[in-house]
Protein backbone atom coordinates (compact mmCIF):
# COMPACT_ATOMS: atom_id res chain seq x y z
CA UNK A 1 0.00 0.00 0.00
CA UNK A 2 0.59 3.52 -1.02
CA UNK A 3 0.23 6.32 1.68
CA UNK A 4 1.04 9.97 1.61
CA UNK A 5 0.36 11.79 5.53
CA UNK A 6 0.69 15.64 5.63
CA UNK A 7 3.41 15.77 2.99
CA UNK A 8 4.55 18.86 1.99
CA UNK A 9 7.83 19.58 -0.70
CA UNK A 10 9.42 22.79 -0.47
CA UNK A 11 12.09 23.80 -3.29
CA UNK A 12 15.14 25.96 -2.59
CA UNK A 13 13.77 29.36 -2.66
CA UNK A 14 10.60 28.93 -1.14
CA UNK A 15 8.85 27.17 -4.13
CA UNK A 16 6.35 24.72 -2.12
CA UNK A 17 5.52 22.09 -4.66
CA UNK A 18 3.25 19.97 -3.10
CA UNK A 19 1.17 21.26 0.13
CA UNK A 20 -0.21 18.43 2.78
CA UNK A 21 -1.24 15.72 0.61
CA UNK A 22 -3.10 13.34 1.85
CA UNK A 23 -3.90 9.64 0.17
CA UNK A 24 -4.21 5.86 -0.04
CA UNK A 25 -3.60 3.73 -2.87
CA UNK A 26 -4.33 0.03 -2.34
CA UNK A 27 -2.07 -2.47 -3.74
CA UNK A 28 -3.50 -3.96 -7.39
CA UNK A 29 -5.09 -0.24 -7.58
CA UNK A 30 -4.75 1.77 -10.99
CA UNK A 31 -5.38 5.68 -10.27
CA UNK A 32 -4.56 8.66 -12.51
CA UNK A 33 -3.15 11.87 -11.33
CA UNK A 34 -4.39 14.99 -13.12
CA UNK A 35 -3.45 18.40 -12.78
CA UNK A 36 -2.63 21.89 -14.79
CA UNK A 37 1.14 22.08 -16.11
CA UNK A 38 3.54 22.52 -12.34
CA UNK A 39 0.47 21.58 -10.28
CA UNK A 40 2.92 18.74 -8.68
CA UNK A 41 2.30 15.81 -10.40
CA UNK A 42 5.97 15.09 -11.13
CA UNK A 43 6.98 15.91 -7.69
CA UNK A 44 4.66 13.47 -6.22
CA UNK A 45 5.90 10.48 -8.31
CA UNK A 46 9.35 11.57 -7.76
CA UNK A 47 8.83 11.20 -3.93
CA UNK A 48 7.62 7.70 -4.48
CA UNK A 49 10.14 6.88 -6.81
CA UNK A 50 12.93 8.61 -4.12
CA UNK A 51 14.30 11.16 -6.50
CA UNK A 52 12.96 13.85 -4.73
CA UNK A 53 12.30 13.26 -0.65
CA UNK A 54 9.65 15.02 1.21
CA UNK A 55 10.22 18.44 3.50
CA UNK A 56 7.63 17.47 5.65
CA UNK A 57 5.40 14.69 6.07
CA UNK A 58 5.88 11.03 5.92
CA UNK A 59 5.70 8.71 2.46
CA UNK A 60 4.77 5.36 2.84
CA UNK A 61 5.52 2.36 0.94
CA UNK A 62 4.35 -0.75 1.87
CA UNK A 63 4.71 0.61 5.84
CA UNK A 64 7.99 2.04 5.40
CA UNK A 65 8.53 5.82 5.50
CA UNK A 66 10.31 6.24 2.62
CA UNK A 67 12.01 9.49 3.81
CA UNK A 68 14.12 7.48 6.51
CA UNK A 69 15.72 4.98 4.18
CA UNK A 70 19.44 5.13 4.42
CA UNK A 71 21.11 5.92 1.01
CA UNK A 72 22.26 2.15 1.30
CA UNK A 73 18.64 0.74 1.06
CA UNK A 74 17.48 3.26 -1.95
CA UNK A 75 18.42 1.18 -4.84
CA UNK A 76 16.75 -2.25 -3.01
CA UNK A 77 13.18 -0.04 -2.34
CA UNK A 78 13.26 1.07 -6.31
CA UNK A 79 13.16 -1.86 -7.52
CA UNK A 80 10.01 -1.86 -6.11
CA UNK A 81 8.95 0.89 -8.40
CA UNK A 82 9.13 0.80 -12.24
CA UNK A 83 9.04 4.34 -13.60
CA UNK A 84 8.34 5.57 -16.84
CA UNK A 85 8.84 8.75 -18.37
CA UNK A 86 7.48 10.77 -21.20
CA UNK A 87 10.38 11.48 -23.01
CA UNK A 88 11.45 8.13 -22.62
CA UNK A 89 14.90 8.24 -21.34
CA UNK A 90 16.64 5.71 -23.80
CA UNK A 91 20.19 5.26 -24.58
CA UNK A 92 20.33 6.05 -28.25
CA UNK A 93 24.03 4.50 -28.43
CA UNK A 94 22.33 1.02 -27.41
CA UNK A 95 20.06 -1.40 -28.31
CA UNK A 96 16.68 -2.18 -27.68
CA UNK A 97 17.68 -4.67 -25.61
CA UNK A 98 20.49 -3.37 -23.86
CA UNK A 99 18.17 -0.23 -22.82
CA UNK A 100 15.93 -2.89 -21.39
CA UNK A 101 18.51 -5.25 -19.48
CA UNK A 102 19.68 -2.31 -18.40
CA UNK A 103 17.56 -2.86 -14.74
CA UNK A 104 18.68 -5.92 -14.44
CA UNK A 105 21.99 -5.55 -15.00
CA UNK A 106 22.37 -3.06 -12.48
CA UNK A 107 20.70 -5.38 -10.09
CA UNK A 108 23.19 -8.15 -10.68
CA UNK A 109 21.19 -10.72 -12.22
CA UNK A 110 22.92 -13.49 -14.38
CA UNK A 111 23.20 -13.37 -18.00
CA UNK A 112 20.37 -16.43 -18.82
CA UNK A 113 17.61 -14.35 -16.52
CA UNK A 114 18.35 -11.13 -18.33
CA UNK A 115 17.95 -12.87 -21.60
CA UNK A 116 14.94 -14.51 -20.34
CA UNK A 117 13.09 -11.56 -18.61
CA UNK A 118 14.08 -8.88 -21.59
CA UNK A 119 12.04 -11.51 -24.03
CA UNK A 120 8.99 -11.87 -22.14
CA UNK A 121 8.78 -7.85 -21.54
CA UNK A 122 9.68 -7.42 -25.04
CA UNK A 123 7.00 -9.54 -25.65
CA UNK A 124 4.45 -7.94 -23.28
CA UNK A 125 4.74 -4.75 -25.42
CA UNK A 126 4.24 -6.40 -28.62
CA UNK A 127 8.45 -5.45 -29.66
CA UNK A 128 9.52 -8.85 -29.94
CA UNK A 129 12.03 -9.27 -32.59
CA UNK A 130 12.77 -5.89 -32.41
CA UNK A 131 15.64 -6.96 -29.73
CA UNK A 132 18.12 -5.38 -31.55
CA UNK A 133 16.87 -2.12 -32.95
CA UNK A 134 18.24 1.00 -31.92
CA UNK A 135 15.64 3.55 -30.50
CA UNK A 136 16.70 5.84 -33.16
CA UNK A 137 14.95 4.01 -35.93
CA UNK A 138 11.51 3.25 -33.55
CA UNK A 139 8.94 5.45 -34.13
CA UNK A 140 7.54 7.21 -30.57
CA UNK A 141 5.28 4.72 -29.94
CA UNK A 142 7.22 2.21 -30.27
CA UNK A 143 10.15 4.19 -28.28
CA UNK A 144 7.54 4.66 -25.16
CA UNK A 145 7.31 0.64 -25.29
CA UNK A 146 11.02 -0.03 -24.89
CA UNK A 147 10.34 2.63 -21.54
CA UNK A 148 7.75 0.40 -20.31
CA UNK A 149 9.40 -3.13 -20.96
CA UNK A 150 12.32 -1.31 -19.13
CA UNK A 151 10.04 -0.64 -16.15
CA UNK A 152 8.68 -3.76 -16.15
CA UNK A 153 11.67 -6.29 -16.68
CA UNK A 154 12.22 -6.60 -12.85
CA UNK A 155 8.40 -7.62 -12.37
CA UNK A 156 8.33 -4.05 -9.69
CA UNK A 157 4.49 -4.33 -7.82
CA UNK A 158 4.49 -0.59 -8.70
CA UNK A 159 4.21 1.22 -11.99
CA UNK A 160 4.31 5.21 -12.25
CA UNK A 161 4.08 6.62 -15.42
CA UNK A 162 4.80 10.76 -15.97
CA UNK A 163 2.48 11.52 -18.98
CA UNK A 164 3.33 8.44 -20.80
CA UNK A 165 0.84 9.56 -23.90
CA UNK A 166 2.15 13.09 -24.01
CA UNK A 167 3.94 12.65 -27.51
CA UNK A 168 1.33 10.46 -28.46
CA UNK A 169 -1.93 10.87 -31.03
CA UNK A 170 -5.41 9.58 -29.45
CA UNK A 171 -4.87 5.85 -31.15
CA UNK A 172 -1.50 5.49 -29.62
CA UNK A 173 -2.59 6.66 -26.70
CA UNK A 174 -5.19 4.08 -26.45
CA UNK A 175 -2.76 1.52 -27.08
CA UNK A 176 -0.11 2.52 -24.10
CA UNK A 177 -3.14 3.02 -21.67
CA UNK A 178 -4.28 -0.61 -22.54
CA UNK A 179 -1.09 -2.22 -21.79
CA UNK A 180 -1.30 -0.31 -18.41
CA UNK A 181 -4.64 -1.85 -17.72
CA UNK A 182 -3.06 -5.13 -18.51
CA UNK A 183 0.19 -4.48 -15.94
CA UNK A 184 -3.35 -3.73 -13.46
CA UNK A 185 -5.29 -7.17 -14.02
CA UNK A 186 -2.12 -9.12 -13.25
CA UNK A 187 -2.02 -7.13 -9.95
CA UNK A 188 0.19 -4.26 -10.26
CA UNK A 189 -0.40 -1.01 -8.84
CA UNK A 190 -0.42 1.59 -11.44
CA UNK A 191 -0.02 5.67 -11.03
CA UNK A 192 -0.34 7.61 -13.86
CA UNK A 193 0.03 11.25 -14.52
CA UNK A 194 -1.96 12.67 -17.24
CA UNK A 195 -3.64 15.77 -18.78
CA UNK A 196 -5.57 13.95 -21.07
CA UNK A 197 -9.14 14.31 -19.39
CA UNK A 198 -10.57 12.82 -21.46
CA UNK A 199 -9.04 9.75 -22.37
CA UNK A 200 -9.20 9.83 -18.41
CA UNK A 201 -12.70 9.41 -17.84
CA UNK A 202 -13.01 7.10 -20.95
CA UNK A 203 -11.26 4.42 -18.73
CA UNK A 204 -13.10 5.21 -15.69
CA UNK A 205 -9.95 4.43 -12.89
CA UNK A 206 -10.02 6.73 -9.82
CA UNK A 207 -8.71 10.08 -10.14
CA UNK A 208 -6.65 12.30 -7.86
CA UNK A 209 -6.25 16.22 -9.04
CA UNK A 210 -3.72 18.50 -7.68
CA UNK A 211 -4.39 21.91 -8.17
CA UNK A 212 -0.95 24.72 -7.07
CA UNK A 213 0.13 21.67 -4.94
CA UNK A 214 -2.65 20.60 -3.68
CA UNK A 215 -4.36 17.88 -3.23
CA UNK A 216 -8.38 19.04 -5.21
CA UNK A 217 -10.04 15.99 -6.02
CA UNK A 218 -9.80 12.07 -4.53
CA UNK A 219 -12.57 10.46 -6.33
CA UNK A 220 -13.45 6.49 -7.26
Amino acid sequence: MLQFINVFKRYPGGVDALKNINFKLENGEMSFLTGHSGAGKSTLLKLIALLEFSTQGQVLLDNQNMGRISKRNIPYMRRKVGMIFQDHRLLHDRTVFDNVALPLIIAGYQHHDIQRRVRAALDKVGLLGKELRYPISLSGGEQQRVGIARAVVNKPPMILADEPTGNLDPALSEEIMQLFVQFNQVGVTVLIASHDISLINKMGYRSLQLSQGELVTNNG
